[in-house]
């Protein structure tokens, strides 16, 4: 059987409270309910909720509220789903809006405190490619994806979840508790004791991974009767790492089909999602021509050993200062890494410094600069 989920057209999530939420609780009313094996033809918003435009200008990137972020549809109860079970979703298909944006929002982002400005890159999608006006002579093929997926966590995970990060903000660590402005559903107790959906967890959500592209099957472990999945922050494509904090964002439509292995969170003893990427997905990127750049645990005359984020701050920043020989701004190469560039770890055995390396496709370019041609051939 199939079943539709679907959005009205310039709406946002708190005005459509049934079929739309942007916080994790147990407590969230299902928006429909399937039998295992059913297919939901479902539609999502932005990851940013509508509030940026294809407008020019940052006036828009300035004022959002990130408290709205990110709007899911659902939840979707599946019939039979029992805690200790998993969840499998598998992705049939994704189809993109013709709009999407990638954003640099102070304060968010690897490289926060480098890029305390905002800005913004229109992209236009259109024939499985992406093009922007702001970033002339790049154009990116698309891989879609939806970067949160994920299950209704239990009464005691929410707990469990909420006292673990509240201990860490007090440590001085980066965390955004639970907060009721900008809630949806708005009442309370959700409002106010829901998860934010900016970090991934064991029940899911903001994963960000780009292999969960249509092909793709995710196995959720199951925390409450029904599952009660959800989705959202639909991506066009997106570089391993999403370092500005966006990816090429968008509207999408979706099919999906649901399964359930019985007892197999328990049998298995998976406690966060797994999956099994997409065979496109893992051929999609085979670049005719690619520079990396490495980058180890030193930076501005500072050595940490075993430092990894250091490691890839590093090949990142080399990545950009490359991206500005050849003409492009900081802000214009930031984007350019958080939508194209692969950052992987190449080494974690080679004390004091791990090795992360930036893969920079050229295939992306209409023209490839001379300059980079020159390192690739």
């Amino acid at each position: 059987m199939v079943k539709r989920l679907s959005i009205k057209s310039g709406s946002r999530c708190v005005d459509e409270p049934d079929i739309c939420h942007n916080r994790w609780h147990p407590d969230i009313k299902p928006s429909i309910e399937v039998e295992p094996g059913d297919i939901v033809e479902i539609e999502t918003r932005d990851a940013l909720d509508g509030q940026i435009s294809n407008r020019s200008g940052i006036e828009d990137v300035s004022n959002a509220d990130l408290n709205l972020v990110h709007p899911l549809t659902g939840p979707i109860y599946v019939k039979g789903a029992k805690p200790g079970d998993l969840l499998v979703v598998e992705i049939l298909d994704i189809v993109s809006d013709s709009f999407g944006f990638s954003v640099v929002i102070p304060g968010f982002g690897f490289l926060r405190d480098l890029f305390p400005k905002p800005y913004k890159a229109r992209w236009i999608i259109d024939g499985g490619y992406a093009v922007s006006p702001e970033i002339p002579n790049v154009r990116i093929p698309g891989d879609p994806f939806f970067g949160v997926m994920g299950v209704a966590p239990s009464k005691a995970l929410l707990e469990s979840i909420r006292r673990r990060e509240e201990d860490l903000r007090a440590r001085g660590g980066i965390v955004l508790p639970p907060d009721p402005r900008g809630a949806v559903p708005q009442r309370e107790p959700i409002a106010s004791e829901g998860l934010r959906t900016i970090p991934p967890r064991e029940n899911g959500g903001n994963l960000d991974v780009r292999h969960f592209s249509p092909g793709s099957r995710v196995y959720f472990p199951v925390f409450v009767e029904g599952a009660l999945f959800s989705i959202g922050d639909a991506h066009f494509t997106q570089g391993d790492g999403e370092v500005c904090g966006t990816a090429v964002e968008m509207r999408a439509r979706a099919r999906l089909r649901f399964y359930i292995v019985r007892e197999g969170s328990k049998k298995y003893n998976i406690r966060s999602p797994v999956f099994r990427p997409s065979e496109n997905s893992l051929r999609r990127f085979t670049w005719s021509k690619t520079v990396a750049i490495t980058g180890f645990g030193v930076i501005d005359d500072k050595n940490e050993s075993e430092n990894t984020t250091l490691s890839a701050r590093h090949a990142l920043l080399n990545a950009i200062d490359l991206l500005e020989r050849v003409g492009y701004t900081r802000e214009q190469a930031y984007v350019i890494a958080s939508v194209a560039i692969d950052l992987r770890i190449s080494q974690l055995v080679d004390v004091p410094n791990f090795t992360v390396t930036a893969f920079l496709p050229l295939d992306i370019f209409l023209e490839p600069p001379r300059e980079l041609l020159e390192i690739a051939l």
